[in-house]
């Protein structure tokens, strides 16, 4: 016999709900993805989406028909007739009794939002204060997963700070990336990030920067930063799907530049906009 209380009313077991049963609830088994789109169109689409297929397979849910999200994405995001939007979305395994182990072949569960996105964005005008955080995570940090406990916990501490983001530095004292973004910085004419692996989520907007940085003329350093190397930095930004590039003025208390966007994070913020036109 079993039962279960949804607040403080007990009901049967079996009349449960089966999201009350989600193991993306119970286990965080499942990954997720977030587009963005500008102007009435989605974003680097078939980049997130083959990052989605990538984290569904690594973690071996099954019975997903990739044809069939990108279809309900789409779906999603034309009935909200919102022409700059968060698209986000997540698969989890699927629902059933709390167990590790996975029993019969369960149907996985799709969720989607569709948020209106600001038509401007004050911080890329302003710049933002970060703070450093130990990098708590687990090592898979290449999977989209919905284990994002580390990172909740960082980003409240860089609020409690009045910042904006929390960069994650690692046992090595390095440097990997933001709680919720790619981090860079700007020595000289040189654009440094940490390069891709376990450790980091392989960013599409990422992907975009370097290639806005080529166009402008600066050289690419895929190697980890120090705290102390960034804080002498001539400039640094972070990138995120929601915002695309924002630059960093404040990095643990440490005023980066004159304390206002530099001249090669404006010209890429530039630069970037021709990719979304």
């Amino acid at each position: 016999m079993q039962l279960a209380m949804i607040q403080d009313k007990i009901v049967p077991f079996e009349q449960l709900e089966p999201i009350y049963l989600d193991r993306g609830l119970y286990f965080g088994d499942g990954v997720y993805e977030v587009l963005r789109s500008y102007d009435g169109k989605i974003f680097a689409f078939e980049e997130h989406m083959q990052r989605f297929a990538r984290s569904i397979e690594a973690i071996e849910i099954e019975n997903v028909d990739m044809n069939d999200i990108c279809s309900r994405v789409k779906k999603a995001f034309d009935t909200a007739g919102m022409p700059n939007a968060k698209i986000y979305f997540h698969i989890t395994r699927g629902s059933g009794p709390r167990s590790h182990i996975c029993e019969g072949n369960i149907k996985p569960n799709f969720f989607l939002t569709v948020t209106e996105l600001p038509a401007t964005d004050e911080r890329k005008t302003a710049g933002i204060c970060v703070i450093t955080h130990p990098d708590l995570r687990w090592k898979r940090c290449d999977i989209k997963s919905l284990n994002l406990l580390p990172n909740v916990l960082a980003q409240r501490q860089a609020a409690k700070k009045g910042c904006a983001e929390a960069i994650l530095v690692d046992e090595k004292g390095l440097i990997t990336e933001g709680a919720s973004s790619a981090f860079f910085a700007i020595i000289k004419k040189n654009l440094q990030t940490t390069p891709l692996g376990s450790n980091i989520l392989p960013s599409i907007t990422r992907k975009f920067v370097l290639k806005a940085a080529e166009k402008i003329g600066l050289s690419i350093v895929e190697k980890a930063l120090k705290p102390a190397q960034a804080k002498k930095a001539d400039e640094l930004f972070i990138a995120v799907t929601t915002a695309d590039i924002v630059p960093v003025v404040k990095f643990d208390d440490f005023i980066i530049g004159d304390g206002k966007p530099g001249k090669f994070t404006k010209m890429l913020i530039e630069e970037f906009r021709s990719f979304t036109k």
